[in-house]
């Protein structure tokens, strides 16, 4: 049997896991972060690259220019439910070595697509949904972590591989307008493009926006296949995996995860945008980075707070912060022409990227309590025995698949939210109604939590 392979793995015994359990899982966790970090960088460049593309000769309108930012989220949510559910079939070292190396894809065919402005809009359709390669990784990525990691770390563990693997979406937009000013790859690289805005000229490699990931790729692939590992106790067909689907909790988490990391995603895609519209004299690409930086470095802190105080106490207040949050920004649209409402209107989307953060790791450490509650009170209605080991190997697999299946339910806000901006621009001259809908979204969540998970006697107190 393959080095690679362990087929003796117990988290949960004290004495493995101080021996030899926890080197082993944190050298995957490591080497899983910055694949993941990859994965989202790729997802996301193109919330960063529709801003140049007007500007270097594409004749692209606003509508079109959101369809291209929200596709990825599309694609990516759709391919999540898939890879939701690969790691037990596949294993986890495999899987993650394929889908990082899938990455190449994108990357590369968008740094040669933008060299031509004659590439017709389709192939840019299709770019931008082949991007969705990274946000399906995700779902994998989580599932594949939280094997590896016993119930009382499994807050901090899934918070830092998602809050780290997070930081790809500020990542790209910080580092996309530096690298698109240089030839960074000399003549391998491309001849640049002309950008023109106004009476200013300048000299641009768009293609570095997709050049740019191409190496990094290429080492975190190997170093996944030869340095991560498969666990032969975490093998499971999807016929298993599927009994998730008849629990009512898999989907009231999936809609909770909707409004945290849906959020968080979607406002990364649509933010860069939106700023160039509502202020068209301010640069967004300046400040694009700051509200997913913000995020992702909040993920692990709210896991780790969530471990102390309970996961629906911490997700029931962060929907209250972020409902109050988009108040604030509709209010600095309102009065957007005076000075300094666009510093209001970040500071406001900064709380909300900063609580959007909090919650993605108070819900993470929510599902696998919820599953491990659930299936001991099966076991009991049954009259069986609930062995702790097998409850937590058993829960665990359940915990694995809901992680997966509702990040993929959560990515399609990847897709609606700058989709929801252009729909609202396009209808009604402003975002507004698309905000307003926001809010509704929110306190429906805030409900959700309150009455199922936080409230005195909850069905489920987690």
């Amino acid at each position: 049997m393959s080095s690679h392979i362990l087929t003796k793995w117990e988290p949960e015994d004290k004495a493995f896991w101080e021996k030899e359990g926890k080197a082993v899982a944190t050298r995957n966790l490591w080497i899983s972060i910055p694949a993941l970090l990859l994965a989202f960088a790729v997802w996301m460049v193109w919330s960063v690259a529709v801003v140049n593309l007007p500007n270097i000769g594409f004749k692209f309108d606003e509508n079109q220019l959101f369809w291209l930012a929200a596709l990825p989220g599309l694609s990516g949510a759709t391919l999540r439910v898939f890879y939701s559910f690969m790691v037990p079939i596949f294993g986890g070292r495999r899987w993650t070595a394929i889908s990082t190396a899938s990455l190449l894809i994108p990357a590369l065919w968008m740094g040669f697509a933008v060299q031509d402005p004659h590439t017709p809009y389709s192939v840019f359709l299709i770019l931008a949904l082949l991007a969705g390669f990274g946000g399906g990784n995700f779902a994998s990525s989580m599932s594949n972590i939280s094997f590896f990691f016993p119930k009382s770390q499994k807050g901090m563990a899934l918070g830092l591989n998602a809050g780290l693997g997070n930081l790809g979406v500020s990542v790209v937009q910080f580092v996309v307008p530096l690298v698109i000013t240089a030839g960074v790859f000399g003549v391998f690289g491309g001849e640049p493009q002309t950008w023109i805005k106004g009476d200013v000229t300048k000299t641009m490699w768009i293609q570095n926006a997709g050049f740019i990931w191409v190496p990094f790729i290429i080492v975190s692939a190997l170093a996944a296949w030869f340095g991560m590992n498969d666990l032969a106790t975490a093998r499971a067909s999807f016929r298993d995996q599927a009994v998730i689907f008849k629990r009512k909790h898999m989907w009231l988490m999936s809609w909770l995860y909707v409004g945290t990391f849906g959020s968080f995603i979607g406002f990364s895609a649509g933010l860069p945008l939106l700023t160039k519209l509502q202020f068209p004299d301010v640069d967004p690409t300046q400040y694009a980075f700051l509200g997913p930086l913000v995020g992702a470095l909040f993920r692990p802190l709210g896991g780790w707070i969530s471990d102390k105080l309970g996961g629906a106490r911490v997700t029931f207040w962060t929907f209250v912060v972020m409902a109050a949050a988009v108040v604030g920004v509709l209010y600095f649209l309102g009065i957007r022409t005076q000075p300094g409402a666009f510093w209001g209107f970040l500071a406001m989307f900064m709380v909300l990227f900063l609580s959007t953060g909090i919650g993605n790791g108070s819900t993470f450490r929510m599902i696998p309590a919820i599953c491990l509650s659930m299936y001991l009170r099966e076991a009991e209605i049954h009259g069986e025995d609930a062995v702790e080991s097998v409850a937590v190997k058993e829960s665990g697999m359940r915990s694995a698949a809901v992680l997966g299946f509702s990040s993929a339910i959560a990515a399609y806000g990847a897709f609606f939210i700058p989709k929801s901006f252009g729909t609202s621009i396009a209808l009604t001259g402003g975002p507004e109604a698309a905000l307003y809908t926001f809010i509704g979204f929110y306190l429906s969540c805030i409900a959700v939590t309150w009455w199922h998970y936080s409230r005195k006697n909850a069905p489920v107190p987690c």
